[in-house]
């Protein structure tokens, strides 16, 4: 980019990149600063179930996934597959609200239910393929003009002074740049085995440390089910053989299943995602961070609301 950008986009994981690309299709000359590539970022790690959405309909968190929902299952995108699968909990009459409003929604009968699963419901919702998706998302960054540049700043006021406005999707880093005492890591392994031949997901409820969850895309299955508040990002291989044999007792096919890939993500674990500007100095700040565990579940919806604080409008 040889003129001088409208917006800085701190951060190339899909907060970054979606929000970017809204930014770039909307007229606005883009430059992402990014401490790693997005094949390299948190973002990368993600399981990427999107949906089911289950806040409240007064809860942006409501809005910003059905935002994202629309455009993921509108829009023809590569590393993206809409697919059957099974949502489940321990505790018998366990459905949330607003489950049934899920496409595909259907209660399990009892002989449908895996073993010592209380509730369980057939839903079908998009599945991402993380390392594939993410390239889409640069490619299409820089079709629309983006330029991407992996040269961390050292803060906020620095990055005020490339363009009149920021858009900070710095994740977990976020907690450097803004000094937000409510931003935290949290831990997450991402267990990659050779697929035995499974299209279906299945998703068990978080609702103790550990849960089993089980991800298809095309020749491999994402597997994972254990997070907890630490910046440790060493894998655990007791910790895997745990996630492995959670996940094999639910679908016997994985039992044995080749690990291709283990890795542990830092999740911006926050009590809710901060979307918000301020001005500092001569700049307007967009901040767009705090996502947790659903940054692909809110990407598209934030990147909207992100976007339009950006370029001066109020957000949907």
């Amino acid at each position: 980019m040889t003129v001088r950008p409208d917006v800085v986009v701190l951060g190339s994981g899909v907060i970054g990149l979606s929000t970017g690309i809204r930014l770039a299709e909307g007229g606005a000359r883009v430059l992402v600063r990014t401490a790693a590539p997005p094949a390299r970022t948190t973002s990368a790690l993600a399981s990427a179930m999107v949906g089911p959405n289950l806040s409240p309909p007064d809860d942006p968190q409501h809005a910003w996934t059905d935002e994202t929902l629309r455009v993921l299952c509108t829009e023809s995108m590569p590393g993206v597959a809409v697919r059957d699968g099974t949502l489940a909990a321990r505790p018998a009459g366990a459905t949330p609200p607003f489950a049934e409003r899920t496409p595909g929604f259907r209660p399990l009968a009892d002989d449908e239910r895996p073993a010592g699963f209380g509730t369980a419901f057939a839903v079908r919702l998009p599945l991402v393929d993380m390392p594939v998706y993410l390239a889409y998302l640069l490619g299409r960054l820089r079709e629309a003009g983006g330029a991407v540049r992996e040269e961390p700043v050292g803060s906020l006021d620095e990055a005020a002074v490339l363009a009149p406005v920021v858009v900070n999707c710095t994740g977990l880093a976020a907690r450097a740049l803004t000094g937000d005492p409510d931003l935290h890591p949290v831990r997450g392994p991402r267990i990659v085995v050779r697929n035995p031949g499974l299209d279906r997901f299945f998703m068990e409820a978080p609702m103790a440390p550990t849960w089993a969850s089980i991800f298809p895309h095309g020749d491999h299955v994402v597997l994972g089910g254990a997070q907890r508040r630490s910046d440790d990002t060493t894998p655990d291989p007791a910790e895997a053989a745990d996630i492995l044999a959670r996940c094999a007792a639910i679908e016997p096919a994985l039992a044995g299943a080749e690990v291709l890939e283990h890795t542990v993500g830092l999740r911006p674990g926050r009590a809710a995602p901060r979307v918000e500007a301020e001005r500092r100095g001569g700049a307007l700040v967009v901040h767009n961070y705090g996502h947790a565990g659903n940054g692909v579940m809110l990407s598209w919806g934030c990147a909207r609301d992100a976007a339009a604080l950006a370029l001066g409008a109020p957000p949907a």
